[in-house]
């Protein structure tokens, strides 16, 4: 492929994702804007951590004066997941040399999803899975920005905007569950995430949850590898 038609190609494969990071940037830009945070912090941010789900969380760890340890306890096992996302990009990633570390930084749950379902192979598919990391990154930190400066031009109540977040994380587990052979790992975090809720309460069982599912599915892969 020459490199107009990997610009086009990747930039059609990230339509959906473009139409998504755009708002719920612009969500969370807003937020940020409404805890005092400007519009650079949330490009800074973006740029730097970049990880969806937890800048929203992080930016009410932030607001509440949280101490460094436990927003890296919950930054490490919000984005554990990304380990398990990882092992299917292994030799793509390798095979990128220089490029690896930003690919390794820039995935997420949308772009694990655009990149297992690429029809392409070899140095195509990794050209277009490096422009479509830097596109879809692109458009978060645009929408970050855009959505501090409406927050700061146009006073309005940004309370339940971060529900935006969790409606994204809804629609992507639908989806997943329509295309997956197995429906364990999903069956595991529901269940898993219900007895936390119950034993540790709403306020306290993030973090167990997320440890608790991280483990379980370790060993159930590990259990696949010895059986197979």
């Amino acid at each position: 492929m020459s490199r107009k038609e990997v610009l086009r190609y990747a930039f059609v494969q990230s339509i959906p994702i473009l139409c998504s990071y755009i708002f719920l940037g612009a969500a969370y830009g807003i937020l940020m804007e409404e805890a005092g945070l400007h519009w650079y912090y949330s490009l800074l941010v973006s740029l730097v951590v970049y990880t969806g789900a937890f800048q929203f969380v992080l930016t009410t760890l932030l607001s509440a004066g949280t101490n460094l340890l436990t927003i890296a306890v919950t930054a490490l096992f919000m984005n554990s997941r990304q380990l398990f996302y990882s092992i299917s990009f292994v030799k793509d990633f390798n095979a990128m040399g220089k490029k690896r570390p930003y690919m390794i930084h820039s995935l997420t749950d949308e772009t694990y999803a655009v990149n297992t379902s690429l029809p392409l192979q070899g140095e195509d598919k990794r050209r277009v899975m490096f422009v479509l990391a830097v596109m879809c990154q692109t458009y978060w930190c645009i929408g970050a920005v855009l959505g501090s400066l409406i927050g700061s031009l146009l006073p309005f109540s940004a309370e339940g905007i971060d529900f935006s977040m969790t409606a994204l994380f809804v629609i992507i587990f639908v989806s997943q569950w329509e295309k997956a052979e197995s429906h364990f790992a999903a069956i595991a975090g529901i269940v898993v995430s219900l007895g936390c809720l119950f034993v540790f309460g709403p306020d306290h069982f993030m973090l167990p949850a997320l440890a608790f599912v991280s483990i379980l599915l370790a060993a159930y892969n590990q259990h696949k590898a010895v059986v197979k």
